[in-house]
């Protein structure tokens, strides 16, 4: 379970870093000389890629958050299973954990929504 752990760890730290590499090509200033209509294609394809950018945000954000809280929960069973007089004590400080992971995720819904209706 480690090591497949690590190789999805690695995975997405280079999918990461391709997709940050190849934001910088998105970014080119249009050249002064073109016409009218090359600009509705350019408004066109930005909300294109606001709409991928706000898919790979919500993805990202999704996916951590559910490895962190599988892993939580089932480190708390564990440790349930080790010592089942402190139940109270775990099962509030997983709820709490819970709550906090599943406000990030929130946190980048909203930032999503920014995304799309304000840029």
């Amino acid at each position: 379970m480690n090591k497949l752990l690590k190789k999805i760890l690695v995975l997405a730290g280079v999918f990461m870093l391709v997709l940050s590499l190849a934001a910088p090509a998105y970014a080119a200033a249009p050249s002064q000389g073109e016409p009218d209509a090359q600009t509705e294609t350019d408004e066109g394809s930005a909300i294109g890629l606001k709409a991928i950018a706000a898919g790979i945000a919500v993805g990202i954000a999704a996916a951590g958050g559910a490895v962190g809280m599988g892993l939580a929960t089932a480190k708390s069973t564990e440790s349930l299973a080790r010592q089942p007089e402190a139940e109270g004590k775990i099962r509030t400080t997983l709820m709490l954990g819970l709550v906090f992971i599943e406000t990030a995720i929130i946190y980048a819904l909203l930032v999503v929504i920014l995304i799309i209706f304000v840029l």
